[in-house]
């Protein structure tokens, strides 16, 4: 799924990320967790092809077999809407489109004839209970319905790979719990791997592997 290799990534003189090496198997859950500043969310853009690392003979970036380091930024680009998912801490949701509609964007750009993507999204929305709020805006949305709009949405073209920064962070213990079981329902059902950078202890000890990153290293 991904191999990753000597990951380097430097802001002017500040060292991020040194020397990081990752490995995915398909259909594999793991948790990053480290103190704030550690570098989590920069490996995690890297890893999802938000940012590349430094340029350095030694690094490897593959993911599903494809070389990320030597696409264009377009062909990037298009890979990462047709093949990886993201979940975010806030929901990012565009507040004058109801949840139907942003669930259906990336399917749009994808190019997804608009029945199709809403065929999709209306199966997405039944898998997490939220078929009366298919019209609703996301102001009408409780925190934790959003954020299963938003991992709805990372879904809709059928990634094999779901990257999570903090997902659960604005959320209250119980909705947080109900994210948390729903992860690992979406493994159970689409098969996809998992990438969640969290806070939160009790997510990471249910991934397969927990791994602790700080100071831009493996601890």
């Amino acid at each position: 799924m991904i191999s990753a290799q000597h990951i380097f990534k430097t802001h002017g003189k500040t060292e991020i990320l040194k020397d990081i090496s990752f490995i995915l198997d398909p259909a594999e859950i793991v948790s990053i967790v480290g103190p704030s500043g550690a570098g989590k969310t920069t490996l995690l853009h890297i890893l999802g092809t938000l940012d590349r690392p430094d340029k350095n003979p030694k690094t490897v970036l593959q993911i599903d077999g494809v070389d990320m380091l030597t696409l264009s930024d377009k062909a990037i680009a298009t890979f990462r809407n047709n093949s990886l998912g993201f979940v975010f801490q806030s929901h990012q949701l565009l507040p004058e489109f109801t949840a139907i509609e942003n669930i259906c964007l990336p399917a749009y750009i994808k190019g997804t004839k608009s029945k199709v993507a809403k065929k999709h999204a209306l199966e997405l929305l039944d898998f997490f209970g939220l078929t009366d709020r298919a019209e609703h805006k996301p102001s009408m949305l409780s925190g934790g319905e959003q954020q299963r709009v938003a991992v709805a949405r990372a879904l809709i073209n059928n990634p094999s790979l779901l990257l999570a920064d903090e997902p659960s962070g604005n959320l209250d213990s119980v909705a947080a719990e109900q994210l948390h079981d729903l992860f690992f329902r979406l493994r159970e059902t689409f098969s996809i791997s998992m990438i969640l950078v969290t806070h939160n202890q009790e997510l990471a000890a249910r991934a397969d592997r927990m791994l602790t990153l700080v100071d831009g290293q493996w601890s």
